[in-house]
């Protein structure tokens, strides 16, 4: 805690100890003390120094003329002389009575330097002080509901205290007193609650003694029960006044106060209010404030609503009472589901799913619709509430669980076939999503136990009189490997994060159990779906990753060899039949995990594979010498020789292949295409795969062990061979050719860089391998033709041409990610980078995240060579402009005009670090000077040199200069213009450009301190003037449910302080009162009104310099001079907020996808091993 936080609590604590007994002997009247408190609430503002005093004295003396004696009740009469006793007692220990005013002096005091308090304060001892102070207010109704509570004096006294510091104007105050006020009247609420139990037993212990007969009838009894009754009524009075004080006095204008906490405050207990004590405050007149509050703009408020709102739909009970309520804001609830925050939008489906269950009809199926989509949001938990609702509007009503004894029954074959039926019909006619997987997983929570029900799945996919089309099979089966995959995995399918760092031992044992399982039942099945379905490649592939959920070590344990067999046949059936990449992946992964040693099937699997490359490996050798020697081949000839290199490609990716020697046949097939170009393309591309991985296996098998000088020059030659049939293949003219030569030659020369030898593992340093100058033009003039053009316009209408569109686009991402590695890994020379730095401007929306991302490495790497890159890019760009147009006029062409938007991006590229930078920028001026005078016009010619208009260019990187260093390129400038003749009184424009932007007044705001406005500095320094005037609080009764609220960031705080306000103030006070709410007026929201009481007027605008003089506007912005003043800044404001935004939104990062750069091609290695390897630690760049 500050020192004025503690100052102002300890005179706090001294002063209540002190008149804690005198306060005591004060009057007080309950119905007088809540009218004056609304007459005098609003006052308590006005003035800063005594306001608080003034207005409780007055209290004191209006309630000290009104209050009657108060006589103790029946029931509990003191002992004799007891109260003398006691009144004597408190005269002579009252203490001064302005020592409370002055420690809440003191503390207000101390609050405004210090803006800090305990409710605020962060840390878990102050969270633990929250909670404590709660509970005091709480025990301290619990201890007094019999005694003190009727006593007259200590509870109003206290209800006035916290409803005058409510309406303060210190945060502080306001926050922890309404706090306070809130948790009093839940426990009054409480209390309330008891007398209404007692009243209730008391009314019929009344009703028995009295149908006694006469004889058995006690008056003595029958006069109890009815002094009891009048002191049960007379207690119940004071409560309700104590709660109506409240309720009025702080609630009804703090639920709209400008602090969210406060806000969300009193709507999370006036919800506690409606669930404990129904009978009175389930009404209309008290829900209409979490209606319009449903509308807040922050999203604690609305998270509180929506749980209030929760506890009251959650009671069957309770629901008939909120139909009307419904009724008014059902489409309010309806719309937060798509809450822009996630945590609301998932209590707001929950809410809905209540709803569903306890009001039947209320929500329409326009009002479902609405949420159907939301299963398939990327958020786990709003998917997984989305698939609640979807379950108990869709599914449950048809297909009823019933329970008995506690536990579920089985679930009956007609159930669960009515389940997958609803499933499949709303998954395909709906059409809102393409992949099953997110639907299953939506459901997994709360239908877990029928989708894992896999042998009704497999017996609705093996019958052979079904009525299933082909989308449904599709369906079906998607929806088994995902229920499996999700059983045996734990995890949501691709773009869905849980957010749980791992399983319990509980959620372990069932994922293992549900494995096992999964394993025996699908075993024997597999290759009886495998037959069926074997001739769709769609069906097969998601058939064929089933294996990966298995517990394969239950093919030996479980005795079950024989349907090994059957699936590895079926498997090389299903590879024979099929070419396209997705079967072929996913047969060779299958077979890849039975070809594990550590199973004792091993054997098998391997003799299977064996089998199976053989096979594939024969078709090969014979297509290859038809192709070979004859000059023609009709198209099935060359279909069958691509389908097998594709096989045989798929299968080299995952096992190695390495002695079948597929690397000669491949380069004689690859070296005839070069040579005569009469190889078709279909075999060309897995032929160019297949060497790759061939030699990647080759290096492989070399890495492992230390191999001999042979090994290592075959494999280099091999290497270099394979990088000059790519690089032919480069200027090929199919593009599906040069794209997948481009790839797999980045790829390997990446493989093949110095990196390779980090580790220790200097023995493949002759495997090192450089590019030649030419090789690496022809990689950057590739880059140019095919990565850098103009695609065509996305949403044109086809939805189809977009989805091609959107291909093409992740296919030049992968270009060009490739082309970046090359550059930071140090293949290719750094200047090379500028081909790609010059485009960052015109292709920033596509490629934007990765040539920043290349230029941030590229500057960590070497700053100064960076710098020098960033220029050149500047100087091709201007060069290819004025060999395109001229010089005359080009600075006026749209191009230019990109090219200093290009130079800004550049500019803003270096950071904040000026100093860190100071050398760089020099350089990067003095030798964009030279740049612009190096070509000088003929002599005596008045002319401008044609690179002058450079000069413009370099101007954005001026506010990037010291003062002193701005000095010193004007001497240098003016020292470099002398040697060129010029035009007396005709100064050129690029230059008079350049020379303004480092002209002094170009950077004030960076060598000089910020000077607070005149008018800022007035309402620091000067006083606020006091402004004194009583407005009574508005009385509101009914609800006014078809109206929009007024915004729930207003405080009465807030317009009090302002003259030309109080006519609007007055004017929503009286439409909120009980007679308009009657008649269904709508509260004032006037553009006058909306001007002043927005939530912008009361955000504190971001300012630089400081947060002394932030937290001082923030407290200052509640305590205007007068209205004009407060325009003003809040216009000055803005600017200053609008040039920060705007800076900020230059330097942020741009949508997270920098990743994209280190995982879009083939062999995902980190860049910082180059970092590594140049000896430099890769420092994160702190970009803005």
């Amino acid at each position: 805690m500050s020192s004025p936080l503690q100052r102002a609590v300890g005179d706090t604590k001294r002063a209540l100890s002190a008149s804690s007994s005198s306060s005591a002997s004060l009057p007080f009247d309950d119905r007088d003390s809540n009218h004056t408190s609304e007459g005098n609430g609003d006052s308590l503002l006005a003035d800063e120094d005594t306001d608080f005093e003034d207005s409780l004295n007055r209290n004191v003396k209006k309630r000290a003329a009104k209050r009657p004696p108060k006589t103790t009740p029946v029931a509990k009469h003191p002992k004799k002389g007891s109260r003398v006793v006691h009144r004597h007692s408190r005269k002579q220990s009252e203490p001064p009575a302005n020592d409370l005013f002055n420690a809440v002096k003191a503390a207000k005091s101390d609050m405004q330097d210090s803006g800090d308090y305990p409710l605020i304060a962060p840390g878990p001892s102050w969270k633990k002080f929250q909670g404590s102070f709660c509970e005091f207010v709480r025990t301290l109704v619990c201890q007094c509901q019999y005694s003190l509570l009727y006593d007259g004096f200590p509870m109003d006294d206290l209800i006035s205290l916290l409803t005058g510091l409510s309406d303060s104007q210190v945060r502080a105050f306001r926050h922890t007193s309404t706090l306070a006020a809130m948790k009093l009247m839940t426990s009054l609420v409480k209390v309330a609650l008891q007398l209404s139990v007692h009243q209730d037993n008391n009314q019929r212990q009344y009703e028995a003694e009295r149908n006694k007969g006469p004889g058995q009838r006690a008056p003595e009894r029958l006069e109890s029960l009815l002094e009891k009754r009048k002191e049960l009524q007379e207690h119940q009075e004071e409560i309700e006044g104590m709660m109506n004080a409240l309720f009025r006095g702080v609630f009804v204008h703090r639920y709209r106060d400008v602090l969210p906490e406060i806000r969300a405050i009193c709507i999370e207990e006036i919800g506690c209010w409606m669930q404990s004590y129904s009978t009175s405050f389930l009404t209309d007149s008290y829900l209409k404030y979490i209606g319009w509050t449903l509308h807040d703009k922050h999203r604690e408020v609305r998270l509180k609503c929506v749980k209030a709102l929760k506890g009251l739909y959650g009671n069957r009970d309770l629901t008939t009472r909120l139909e009307l309520f419904t009724s008014r804001f059902k489409d309010r609830m309806v719309s937060m589901v798509m809450d822009r925050e996630y945590d609301v939008a998932v209590e707001a489906v929950r809410l809905l799913i209540l709803i569903l269950k306890n009001m039947e009809g209320v929500l329409t199926d326009a009002d479902c619709e609405s949420v159907y989509p939301v299963v398939y949001a990327s958020h786990r938990g709003l998917a997984s509430a989305a698939g609640e609702f979807l379950y108990w509007k869709l599914f449950y009503p048809e297909c009823e669980i019933r329970m008995m004894g506690g536990r579920e029954q089985r679930q009956s074959p007609g159930a669960q076939r009515t389940f997958f039926q609803l499933l499949l019909s709303f998954f395909v006619e709906s059409e809102l999503h393409d992949h099953a997987a997110y639907l299953v997983d939506s459901l997994w929570d709360c239908a877990g136990a029928r989708l894992k029900d896999w042998e009704g799945l497999t017996s609705l996919l093996l019958e052979k009189d079904q009525n299933l089309g082909d989308v449904q099979e599709s369906t079906l089966i998607e929806i088994l490997v995902s229920s499996a995959r999700q059983a045996s995995e734990g995890h949501p399918p691709v773009g869905r994060v849980t957010g749980r760092k791992g399983l319990t031992s509980k959620e372990r044992k069932t994922q293992a159990d549900d494995r096992v399982k999964l394993t025996e039942h699908l075993i024997p099945l597999l290759p009886q779906l495998l037959a069926k379905f074997s001739a769709d490649a769609e069906k097969v592939t998601p058939l064929l990753q089933l294996l990966s959920c298995f517990d394969l070590h239950i093919y030996c344990t479980g005795r079950l060899e024989k349907h090994l067999e059957l699936f590895l046949q079926q498997l090389q059936e299903v590879v024979v039949k099929h070419a396209e990449p997705a079967v072929l992946e996913a047969g060779a992964h299958a077979l890849y995990l039975l070809c594990n040693p550590e199973f004792t099937f091993f054997s098998r699997a391997d003799f299977a594979r064996s089998q199976l490359v053989d096979l594939l490996t024969d078709r090969f050798q014979q297509e290859l010498e038809e192709l070979l020697q004859s000059s023609f081949l009709d198209e099935d000839e060359v279909y069958n020789l691509a389908a097998t290199l594709k096989r045989l490609s798929a299968f080299y990716n995952t096992h190695d292949l390495t002695r079948w020697e597929l690397y000669e046949p491949c380069c004689q097939l690859l070296q005839k295409a070069v040579d005569t170009g009469e190889v078709p393309h279909q075999v060309i591309l897995p032929a160019l795969t297949l060497v790759y991985f061939s030699i990647l296996w080759t290096l492989t098998h070399i890495s492992k062990s230390d191999a001999s000088q042979k090994q290592l020059s075959s494999l280099r030659d091999r290497m270099v061979a394979f990088c000059e049939l790519c690089q032919s293949c480069l200027s090929d003219v199919d593009t599906e050719i040069q794209e997948q030569a481009f790839v797999l030659l980045s790829d390997l020369l990446l493989i093949f860089s110095p990196q390779m030898i980090v580790g220790g593992r200097d023995f493949l340093r002759p495997l090192v391998f450089f590019p030649e100058a030419t090789l690496q033009s022809e990689l950057a003039s590739f880059l140019m033709d095919h990565v850098f053009i103009q695609p065509g316009d996305l949403g044109s209408g086809d939805s189809q041409e977009d989805h091609l569109q959107i291909e093409r686009l992740h296919q030049r991402r992968r270009l060009l990610a490739g082309f970046c590695k090359l550059l930071l890994y140090g293949v290719l020379e750094m200047d090379a980078a500028s081909d790609v730095f010059k485009h960052y401007n015109k292709f920033y929306n596509d490629y934007g995240d990765i040539i920043k991302e290349t230029l941030t490495r590229a500057r960590q790497i070497d700053r100064s060579h960076c710098s020098r890159i960033l220029l050149l890019s500047l100087k091709q760009l201007y060069t290819e402009l004025l060999q395109e147009h001229g010089p005359q006029g080009l600075n006026e062409l749209p191009a230019f005009i990109e090219m200093r938007d290009l130079a800004r991006r550049f500019a803003l590229s270096f950071g904040p670090q000026q100093l860190q930078n100071r050398d760089l920028v020099v350089m990067l001026h003095k030798e964009g000077i030279q740049f612009s005078l190096s070509e000088l016009p003929p002599a005596g010619s008045s002319n401008q040199p044609p690179n002058l208009a450079f000069l413009e260019l370099l101007s954005e990187f001026s506010p990037r200069l010291f003062h002193q260093d701005k000095q010193l390129l004007l001497s240098y400038l003016e020292k470099c213009l002398q040697h060129v003749s010029q035009a007396p009184g005709h100064p050129w424009g690029p230059v008079t450009t350049y020379c303004h932007s480092l002209s002094p007044v170009e950077n004030t705001a960076e060598t000089s301190p910020q000077v607070l406005p005149s008018s800022k500095r007035r309402r620091v320094e000067g006083p606020a003037k006091p402004n004194r005037e009583d407005v009574s609080s508005s009385q509101e009764e009914s609800l006014q449910l078809n109206s929009i609220p007024p915004t729930p960031t207003l405080t009465s705080t807030a317009v009090k302080s302002r003259q030309p306000l109080w006519g609007l103030k007055e004017m929503e006070e009286e439409d909120g009162s009980e007679l308009d709410f009657a008649q269904g007026s709508q509260p004032v929201a006037g553009t006058e009104r909306s001007r002043f009481l927005g939530p912008q007027y009361f955000q504190t605008p971001h300012n630089p310099s400081g947060p002394g003089l932030g937290n001082q506007l923030m407290r200052l912005s509640l305590m205007e001079e007068d209205e004009e003043e407060e325009l003003e800044i809040q216009d000055e404001s803005n600017e200053e907020r609008q040039d920060t935004d705007m800076q900020a939104s230059s330097y942020s990062s741009t949508s997270e996808r920098g990743l994209d750069l280190l995982d879009s091609t083939e062999l995902d290695i980190e860049i910082t091993e180059s970092l590594q390897l140049l000896g430099k630690s890769p420092h994160p760049y702190n970009s803005r």
